[in-house]
């Protein structure tokens, strides 16, 4: 089938996808909420911010004033020879656009002859340094780093402009990521095209600015990735583990090369050297030393060349070949490449799923894969797009791919395994997945049991419409379990329902991913009861209809002053009318739960219907905050009525537990610590570790 074909008849299932999903959501959330699905389903999507660069404008010298911390986290080490009018535009940037981490500035003068020495001892909070002659670039760096106080050195050249939140990206790389020894900017030119996006070392010691000229919005180069060097124009490197190195090696002084045999060297150290795109620096190239390589400081470069593969020969064998194009493909080659497909771009601040997904990408980064994403709209989805991104994660979106089927021609031959989630996604894609990326293992991640929700509902409003569509979506879920590979669910109860469901297939268990919070305030100081869950999911918008109309009359019976706060995304107008009544607050959409979990006494999950594991009552007892429960929402979770959470499933029982623990000291104490360890023992990314290895990473 030719990829054209593919990409019609992707299209066609699709379509056929959303009719059927569209008249099972008129069927169980109503025609209001359904419409409302649709628009949020076919609105434009927010755009991959453009390149906005800050240049300063050209002005006769006056003095100014640079702040710098008393304790600074980082050094700024900034060698110069003349062209003082370069370094005072890249002194302008810094302190018209002041780094938030505090910091000190260093010029290291090599001797020049032109205005700089005049100008800078004119700029208040500056710290300048003259040698008495000029040794060059690498001898004016190693002076600089001698003299900083910070935990960090920061080189940076004189012909660059910071751009705002420059060095607070470099400087927050080293949190993110404990083992990173150096890490770069991401360098443009005036123009917005990209300069480098880390360099590329090839067998015999040439290198390759790898982007050059290119879009930085480009997958390729828009992600936070390990590199073979970082240019010296714009890094950052502990200064203790600088030291160490002695530094940069003076034997290819003047310049060239040094920040390449740096990279090498800290990488000998076990640590790693990694571009950071957030981190962006105009650089001026060739302004000190031109862009000839016959003459002056320039021709240093081919010589500094050989003298570098002489130093590094033993580790050159396993550097690209010269007579390569570099790719992502080829860039990870070394590394287990791992292509997850889902129908949306995970949002972890909005849903159990998304904060599932998004943790398992984080897992499999820490494990040493190379993981790439693409949403099945292929659209940018703003600042949940950039947090994939800047966790490592190379995304794919428009208009750098239109169509998958060609985008999967194109790149599925890298990857080792293809995970799609949720099942009428994978019913489409995966004979995609087997035409380009036969090698791969396909993963079918249920998400949870579509059919087994449904059917659920079903019975609950005793409708026959609702069981009948349920029987349609088994018929499709099993469809795809049984194209897969592997399948994935969230529970043991799931695994033990396809175990009878569909015999014979491998199914896994990969429940949800939490990392334990602090424990927030203790009891005498939380109040009030909190319910978690987005409102695009039919289960919430029940449970808090009846929580509401059932459960909180009965509780305030007790406790008249408690309130109900209801967060999530998308509440329908059902949802918010009940904001109204006395001791209910419809919050909406909260970005940050910290406060609510950390402040409110009693969590409550009064799920009547659903499947797979629960999110919301995982994220309370992550952060020490007791549950009370009902059967269906515990289900498959390891959780014990009375140690772990209160269980109740009709509204006396639930308002009697809630005002129970509400209460009492001494239980809630339990629950708390209860919840935590079983979150820590079933529900951490220590705990799933051991199975997203051998499902993964392991040979096959």
């Amino acid at each position: 089938m030719s990829i054209l074909l593919a990409d019609v008849r992707l299209k066609w299932q699709r379509a056929l996808s959303l009719i059927r999903r569209g008249i099972t959501s008129v069927r169980t959330r109503g025609w209001r909420p359904t419409l409302d699905r649709v628009r949020r389903q076919f609105q434009r999507a927010p755009q991959a911010a453009s390149v906005d660069l800050y240049l300063p404008a050209e002005a006769p010298f006056a003095p100014f004033a640079l702040g710098i911390g008393s304790a600074p986290l980082a050094s700024i080490v900034i060698p110069v020879f003349n062209q003082a009018t370069h370094t005072l535009a890249c002194l302008r940037a810094l302190a018209e656009h002041p780094p938030e981490s505090a910091c000190e500035i260093i010029i290291v003068d090599d001797g020049s002859g032109d205005e700089t020495q005049s100008w800078m001892r004119r700029i208040t909070g500056l710290r300048y340094h003259r040698r008495v002659r000029n040794g060059g670039f690498i001898a004016a760096c190693n002076d600089g780093a001698a003299l900083a106080n910070g935990r960090f050195i920061v080189f940076l050249n004189n012909d660059t402009l910071p751009q705002p939140g420059w060095l607070e990206a470099l400087l927050g790389t080293f949190d993110q990521e404990p083992d990173a020894g150096l890490v770069g900017a991401q360098l443009l030119y005036p123009d917005g095209r990209l300069q480098e996006a880390g360099g590329v070392v090839f067998r015999d010691g040439s290198a390759w600015n790898y982007g050059r000229f290119e879009s930085p919005g480009d997958p390729r180069f828009a992600s936070l990735r390990e590199a073979d060097y970082c240019s010296g124009a714009a890094l950052a490197v502990p200064r203790e583990l600088f030291a160490s190195l002695g530094g940069f090696d003076p034997r290819f002084s003047p310049a060239y090369y040094e920040d390449t045999d740096l990279a090498f060297a800290v990488r000998a150290r076990g640590r790693k050297v990694l571009y950071q795109p957030r981190s962006r620096v105009v650089h001026l190239e060739g302004v000190t030393a031109g862009t000839d390589t016959s003459s002056g400081t320039k021709a240093y470069q081919a010589t500094n060349r050989v003298l570098f593969e002489e130093k590094w020969r033993a580790v050159m064998a396993g550097q690209l070949p010269p007579s390569c194009v570099p790719t992502p493909a080829l860039l990870h080659a070394r590394q287990p490449q791992v292509l997850i497909v889902d129908t949306h771009t995970p949002e972890p601040d909005r849903d159990s799923a998304s904060l599932r997904l998004f943790n398992l990408m984080k897992l499999l980064r820490q494990e040493g894969a190379h993981v790439v994403f693409v949403e099945y709209d292929m659209h940018h989805r703003g600042r949940h797009t950039d947090a994939l991104r800047a966790m490592g994660v190379e995304v794919w979106c428009r208009p750098h791919v239109s169509s998958l089927p060609k985008w999967l021609a194109q790149q599925g031959a890298r990857f080792g395994t293809a995970m799609l989630c949720r099942y009428h996604l994978a019913l489409q894609l995966t004979p995609i997945v087997r035409r380009h990326a036969p090698q791969a293992q396909v993963l079918f991640d249920t998400v949870d049991l579509h059919y087994v929700r449904e059917a659920r509902r079903a019975e609950i409003d005793s409708d026959p419409r609702l069981a009948r569509a349920a029987a349609i979506t088994r018929r499709s879920e099993l469809a795809a379990i049984a194209a897969s590979d592997t399948t994935l669910v969230v529970s043991e109860a799931e695994r033990e329902r396809l175990a009878a469901d569909a015999p014979g297939r491998r199914v896994e268990l990969l429940s949800n991913l939490h990392e334990t919070g602090g424990k927030g305030a203790p009891f005498s100081e939380r109040s009030d009861l909190v319910f978690v869950g987005g409102f695009r999911h039919p289960p919430n918008v029940d449970a808090v209809r009846w929580f509401v109309a059932e459960v909180m009359p009965r509780v305030r019976r007790s406790l008249p002053d408690v309130v109900f706060h209801c967060i999530g995304g998308d509440p329908p107008a059902e949802i918010l009318e009940l904001g109204r009544r006395p001791g209910v607050v419809v919050h909406g959409h909260v970005p940050d739960l910290q406060p609510a979990m950390s402040g409110m006494r009693v969590a409550v999950a009064p799920l009547r219907f659903g499947a797979g594991v629960k999110g919301k009552i995982n994220l309370s007892m992550a952060h020490g905050q007791p549950v009370v429960a009902t059967s269906c929402a515990v289900e498959g979770m390891h959780l014990r009525d009375g140690e772990d959470v209160l269980v109740a499933d009709d509204a006396e029982a639930f308002a009697g537990a809630t005002v129970r623990l509400y209460g009492d000291q001494a239980l809630w104490h339990r629950l708390s610590e209860g919840g935590r360890r079983n979150v820590d023992a079933h529900f951490s990314l220590e705990a799933a570790r051991p199975t997203v290895r051998r499902l993964f990473l392991a040979s096959r």
